[in-house]
């Protein structure tokens, strides 16, 4: 242990904790992930003017990086407020991520250990971890490990996902501007497919493999424009293949170009996934099933069963980072609850998440609060009852009403020669 004048490097004096921080990115990548750690490095030059944390490292693809000591300073990197601009504004996760899944104390010690001895080596003392469901389990994990092993820390996870999955939280960044991007796109597949009066459907597979927040974002146009898919499906209800057979055949007596938005994770009643015939049965390490092929599998049947024509559409990876479309809301939001972690770790908080509880929707506010993470991780926020038509086939103006504020505000890309100018660490 290293002793300074007046300070205790490490140790906490008067409540304050000295020491090094390390902030990692983990999980899918999203346009609002990287705000959120240009939040982080501008919280730690804003609120720790005691001078609790000398350098903030970011750690290369989470925690499998921290593991091999590839650290970053984030303090040279980010050396201007252009740079942070930047960050801001650039999508995916500027440090890498990754899906590491933190094996139990009981079984793997060893892990632990080795980890505690990279802590000591670089006088880290702060841990963030920005991420989702997964990496909230890696947060409390952590701060169990090393509360019993008597190493002070500070460790908060800091809420990132398009799934909007996350319990305790009204939302969680990223999303917004994923659903935006959702919104936008199943408004334009609409125009499109408006313009011929061929009886046709179109099916449009949607992200979502246990919570359809961001499939019900397709709905959002109703309460803008009138405008919507003819029929939404969600996970949150079992999917009947017969029932969603009459559904189309009921849309086409309506009008002869049926949009149909659906979540890629949708099952049967036998707890099945639609897609799951075309898929290999591969999961990753947190054992959640690869999941893709749903609305190809829709196509296929309703070609079989009613003849018309049959088109799918899979948004995939660009509904995660599409940074042109992002929600300025969004965006604002990200950078906060990054400044916010700091300022509560500063505080003295350890083993929580960073959350947003919604004050009003009309104006709609939101502040920044933390709960503990042993309460959220591993648990799914699923879409609220109340916001799901009593049919199962849509949701209700409720739901729209809800998400139209997180998509609100363009983010204002910064373009170079024509395309987005981003930055690349």
């Amino acid at each position: 242990m290293v002793y300074y004048p007046y300070i205790l490097i490490g140790v906490r004096k008067m409540d304050l904790l000295y020491g090094n921080a390390v902030v990692g990115q983990s999980g899918g990548p999203t346009s609002a992930i990287n705000a959120t750690l240009a939040g982080v490095i501008r919280g730690m030059k804003e609120n720790l003017s005691q001078g609790q944390i000398k350098t903030l490292y970011g750690m290369r693809n989470g925690v499998e990086g921290l593991m091999r000591e590839q650290l970053l300073d984030l303090g040279k990197a980010f050396d201007t407020e252009e740079k942070l601009q930047l960050l801001e504004h650039t999508p995916a996760a500027a440090l890498g991520s990754c899906r590491k899944k933190l094996p139990n104390p009981t079984e793997d010690e060893t892990f632990y250990e080795n980890l505690i001895s990279i802590f000591r080596k670089y006088d880290i003392r702060y841990f963030f971890y920005i991420g989702g469901n997964d990496s909230m389990d890696t947060v409390a994990k952590l701060s169990a490990y090393t509360k019993a092993h008597d190493y002070e820390m500070r460790i908060l996870g800091i809420p990132k996902t398009i799934d909007n999955d996350l319990v305790g939280t009204d939302h969680t960044p990223g999303f917004g501007s994923a659903a935006k991007f959702v919104a936008v796109t199943v408004q334009e597949i609409i125009r499109d497919c408006a313009v011929y009066q061929i009886p046709a459907v179109t099916i449009v597979e949607i992200m979502g493999r246990d919570a359809g927040w961001l499939t019900a974002a397709s709905a959002i146009g109703r309460v803008v424009n009138g405008i919507e898919p003819d029929l939404v499906y969600l996970p949150e209800r079992v999917f009947d293949m017969q029932r969603f057979y009459a559904d189309v055949r009921a849309a086409l007596k309506r009008h002869p170009n049926v949009v149909i938005a659906v979540s890629e994770g949708v099952r049967f009643a036998d707890g099945h996934y639609v897609g799951e015939g075309t898929q290999t049965g591969a999961v990753d390490v947190f054992g959640h099933a690869y999941l893709a092929g749903t609305g190809k599998a829709l196509e296929m049947a309703l070609k079989a069963e009613i003849g018309c024509k049959v088109r799918s559409v899979e948004l995939n990876l660009p509904q995660r980072c599409s940074a042109h479309v992002a929600s300025g809301v969004d965006l604002a939001e990200s950078v906060t609850v990054g400044k916010h972690a700091i300022k509560a770790a500063g505080e003295g908080i350890s083993g929580h998440m960073m959350l947003f509880e919604r004050v009003s929707d009309e104006p709609y506010r939101v502040e920044v609060k933390h709960s503990d993470v042993s309460v959220i991780a591993n648990r799914i926020r699923k879409v609220d009852d109340a916001f799901i038509c009593a049919s199962g086939n849509h949701v209700t103006d409720a739901c729209c009403y809800y998400l139209l504020p997180l998509i609100q505000g363009e983010a204002g890309s910064i373009y170079e020669n024509g395309l987005p100018k981003h930055l690349i660490l």
